[in-house]
């Protein structure tokens, strides 16, 4: 505004100049010309003839002292935008110069930085006061300096600061002008700050490469490959610290043009000489002016050896390290693809009495059993083909490229070499598979066929007396499908009422009284008619619902001893099996005991049977037994002699009886040695004060020999079938109206 006043003025000057200078023009023509009247015409023409020139002169001065006017502004408006101040110091005038846009810089009117010359420097962080001597020195020797600090404004806050000094030094070196430009670089700083905090703190590694050199990692990175600090990475190669093919492929990779971020798995050289891998995100970037390569990585070693381990898991077996199923499916289909004109068998076996081992020894023997029965069966087929755990105890071997006999002779000797006791923890124990085979292309043509049809072959070993194997044929296949059926309807038989109990008398073979009932299960199915329990109790046990039967067996036999007591018949117990599931169960002793209260029947009313295999895990067997005992159950030892017990064992156990296999009785007629093994068994068992009962006495002849031997108690079709209750029943009264009725 001042400089367009001034303008005005001058414009005016000039005119009133003009208009004098014509006058004078005029008086000096009037005076030497006094007789020529046109001549003064001359300075009014001169005037005329110049106004225009004199118009667009003062036109133009006036437009470009709007432009200059516009430019001043649009300056200002861009001071004022960037957040810049000038301050210029004329010190031979002593003249000073700040830009309003210092206000905005400092928080402070500009008007405050003229009446205070040092306010600048006031005003500066404390933290950031040293930086001002090295500042001196070099504006000092005329340099142009760079200076980033820290200033606190009025209100408290506090900015960044870029000041850039250029100083002007006259011919002998003195100091005579000074000008700076102010920035605020606070956003800068900050984001900087925030970067470099993400960047140092981060858990994953973070490194610039130029030229195949690190020039910067983070704390994570230098600890990942064993430095100690910084120091000992950078400026190294990288070649150092991975291959040189890893570090060519990202040097190509990034040669491309419009390459954005890529990525990449490698391993990683740690200073110490490990390997370690790594996972990288790599992108192209400018690094102090030049092209470098920055990567984000992190260390997957533990994921790539989870990844391994679940490969592995995926298709091995983690306890005994053999193919498993999906491995040896994948392996059996590949063979039958690329060699399909030759003969390839299949070989399922299934370990016998191992469920026995395992409940009564627990997990970890059985464990190492399973481990001992791989390495065999490996060491057995050897290179012929592959040995795969299906699960459980089931395992399943291909003979490739083989024949008939040659199968036969493997699998005879698989039986041989188990034949031999397997050792764990000192004990020995005998574990038999039963074998079934199958044959390509004769049995199937594809990797289920072939699987079932070995399976189907192997129950008919086992039906077949178990350790031994036997060939498929295709009459196996209603033996599959009947198992099938009889396991689908064991589930429904408890809830459809198809089980029912008959019961067979113990007798005293001296007198002829009774002294006990066994309770002996029985199932009638709907379609198939009566099942024999010698088919489905194994069911039972290997499907796990011996648990739930046992249970229902339990209870109904005590249901119809209390019957059978309100009768009058007071002085024998009921006997019931209990199998080695039903044994291990926790919660056994409380069932019976609670069962027992809520029926009214006295402890001694009945009798548990168990088998033999429970001596194998003979301290936990004590434990249970006494507890049975202190809540008044009988107990006896049911298929004496057939088992892993000795007699030896039995004294520190809390039995009363024990019962000689029926196998055994049958040999005092059938066996050349005539009943040697029931006499030895009779006699030690007396010596022990057990009662001995002899089962499956079908003659008189085994008769006379168990009362010859002084075998108190027998029981068989020589006295009485298993029979139903009401039959039971009638069984009572007519040997209470032949004997004079049993003591009440």
């Amino acid at each position: 505004m001042r400089t367009h006043k001034t303008n005005y003025v001058y414009k005016w000057m000039f005119l009133f100049s003009l208009i004098v200078l014509t006058e004078i023009v005029d008086l000096i023509v009037t005076f030497l010309f006094p007789s020529l009247n046109l001549l003064k015409f001359v300075p009014l023409f001169i005037l005329i003839g110049i106004l225009p020139f004199i118009m667009i002169t003062l036109k133009e001065m006036s437009r470009k002292e709007e432009e200059l006017r516009l430019n001043k502004l649009k300056l200002k408006n861009i001071f004022d935008t960037l957040d810049i101040a000038i301050w210029s110091h004329d010190l031979k005038s002593d003249s000073l110069l700040i830009t309003p846009g210092i206000e905005k810089l400092y928080g402070y009117s500009y008007i405050d930085f003229y009446k205070d010359l040092n306010l600048w420097k006031k005003v500066i962080y404390p933290d950031d006061l040293s930086i001002l001597d090295g500042r001196a020195q070099k504006l000092a020797l005329g340099e142009t300096v760079t200076s980033e600090y820290r200033i606190i404004r009025p209100d408290g806050e506090v900015r960044w600061i870029q000041d850039r000094g250029f100083p002007t030094l006259d011919s002998k070196g003195n100091f005579v002008d000074f000008n700076s430009v102010l920035f605020d670089i606070t956003d800068r700083k900050e984001s900087e700050d925030r970067y470099r905090s993400l960047v140092e703190m981060s858990p994953d590694i973070i490194a610039v490469v130029s030229r195949e050199k690190i020039e910067y990692m983070n704390e994570a990175g230098w600890k990942l490959v064993g430095a100690s600090s910084s120091e000992e990475v950078i400026g190294e190669s990288a070649v150092k610290f991975a291959s040189s093919d890893i570090i060519n492929l990202i040097r190509k990779t990034f040669e491309r043009p419009k390459q954005g971020r890529q990525r990449f798995e490698f391993q990683v050289k740690r200073l110490d000489g490990e390997t370690i891998d790594v996972e990288m995100a790599a992108t192209s970037i400018i690094y102090e002016g030049r092209f470098a390569v920055q990567v984000v990585g992190r260390d997957i070693t533990e994921r790539k050896k989870a990844e391994k381990t679940i490969q592995y898991m995926a298709f091995y077996d983690s306890l005994t390290g053999l193919p498993n199923r999906n491995q040896f499916r994948n392996h059996l289909n590949e063979v039958l693809t690329k060699q399909i004109d030759k003969v390839q068998a299949v070989l399922f076996l299934d370990l016998d009495r191992f469920k026995i081992i395992n409940d009564t020894k627990g997990h970890t023997v059985g464990d190492f059993i399973l481990q001992k029965v791989a390495h065999r069966l490996a060491a057995t087929v050897k290179s012929e083909g592959m040995v795969s755990r299906q699960g459980g105890d089931e395992f399943i071997i291909l003979l490739e490229d083989t024949d008939k006999g040659r199968v036969t002779e493997v699998a005879q000797q698989i039986l041989s070499e188990f034949s031999k006791p397997l050792e764990v923890n000192d004990q020995e124990f005998f574990v038999t598979p039963s074998i079934g085979i199958s044959l390509y292309p004769d049995d199937g043509a594809d990797v289920e066929t072939l699987i079932k049809n070995a399976d189907t072959a192997m129950y008919q070993a086992k039906e077949r007396g178990k350790n031994n194997f036997q060939f498929y044929s295709s009459n196996l296949n209603g033996i599959s499908i009947r198992k099938m059926e009889l396991e689908n309807g064991l589930r429904k038989a408890l809830e459809k009422d198809q089980l029912i109990l008959h019961y067979q008398p113990q007798v005293s073979l001296q007198t002829g009284e009774l002294v006990g009932i066994e309770a002996l299960i029985r199932w009638e199915h709907p379609e198939h008619g009566h099942i024999p329990p010698s088919e489905f109790i194994p069911l039972a046990e290997e499907t796990g619902l011996i648990v739930l039967i046992g249970k229902w067996v339990l209870r109904e036999a005590c249901r119809q001893r209390k019957e059978w007591e309100q009768m009058g018949y007071r002085d024998f117990p009921v006997a019931v099996n209990v199998s080695v599931r039903q044994f291990e169960d926790a919660h056994l002793i409380d069932y019976i005991s609670t069962l027992l209260d809520d029926i009214g029947l006295e402890g001694n009313h009945l009798e548990l049977e168990i088998t033999e295999s429970i001596m194998q895990n003979l301290e936990n067997s004590t434990i249970i037994l006494n507890k049975l005992k202190n809540i008044g159950v009988l107990l006896s030892i049911d298929d004496f002699g057939t088992g892993y017990s000795s007699l030896s064992y039995l004294k520190h156990l809390p039995i009363d009886k024990i019962k000689i296999d029926k196998s055994f009785v049958d040999d005092i007629i059938y066996h050349s040695k005539q009943g040697i093994m029931v006499k030895t068994i009779i006699d030690m068992g007396l010596n022990l004060n057990f009662a001995v009962i002899a089962e499956g006495i079908e003659t008189n002849e085994q008769l006379d020999f168990l009362k010859e031997n002084e075998c108190k108690i027998g029981q068989g079709y020589l006295f009485s079938k298993p029979i139903p209750s009401e039959q039971m029943k009638e069984y009572l009264l007519s040997r209470n109206e032949k004997s004079g009725g049993i003591p009440s």
